[in-house]
């Protein structure tokens, strides 16, 4: 599994190969069941999750109760709440696994001890972080700029692995709407 890090790596950063094992060591790899909490509201955001194999999702629970998600990580993605997470606070999410994951989590301290001694990893979280940035722009331009089902056109063209994997209900409650109005959509194409 570590060799699916090490290629990430690489395709952001130049790495030396005796390097690697002393950054892996940073890391700590976890293995997580299936709908298994990684974080939970209330609790202070200490860890940035890599994911090696499987699928979490980030989401909140809205003043109705109901679950809101607001991102997935597949494999080579990173999750966390990037702002409790940075401030050490308390998160207003829940971070979850949607299917079975390996991952390897980093925690804060040992993120600022790796790059003191590899400032190159700088470099490669800043190229994290951007692209995270980049996405988050384009799903509220979605938001905003579609139709419901234009929007969940837009994500099974950009995303079909989603689609695939991931349970309706998840897809719908990303896209903000029911999973019967999800159905409802599906069953148009069908027709």
């Amino acid at each position: 599994m570590s060799e699916i890090f090490k290629a990430h790596l690489k395709k952001f950063i130049e790495l030396k190969e005796e390097d690697f094992p002393v950054i892996l060591s940073f890391f700590e790899p976890v293995s997580v069941r299936k709908k298994e909490n990684l974080l939970i509201e209330g609790q202070i955001c200490k860890s940035h999750y890599f994911v090696l194999k499987g699928c979490l999702r980030k989401f909140f629970v809205n003043d109705k109760g109901v679950e809101q998600t607001t991102e997935f990580a597949i494999e080579t993605w990173w999750i966390t709440d990037n702002l409790a997470y940075e401030h050490q606070l308390p998160t207003e999410f829940y971070i979850q696994a949607v299917e079975h994951s390996e991952i390897l989590v980093i925690n804060a301290q040992a993120q600022e001890k790796l790059l003191e001694q590899f400032p190159v990893m700088e470099r490669y979280f800043r190229f994290i972080y951007q692209r995270a940035y980049a996405a988050s722009q384009m799903r509220i331009k979605y938001l905003y700029s579609f139709s419901k089902e234009a929007f969940y056109n837009q994500l099974e063209k950009r995303h079909p692995e989603f689609i695939q994997r991931i349970p309706q209900y998840l897809i719908a409650s990303f896209l903000g709407f029911t999973p019967e109005y999800l159905s409802e959509i599906r069953a148009k194409r069908v027709s």
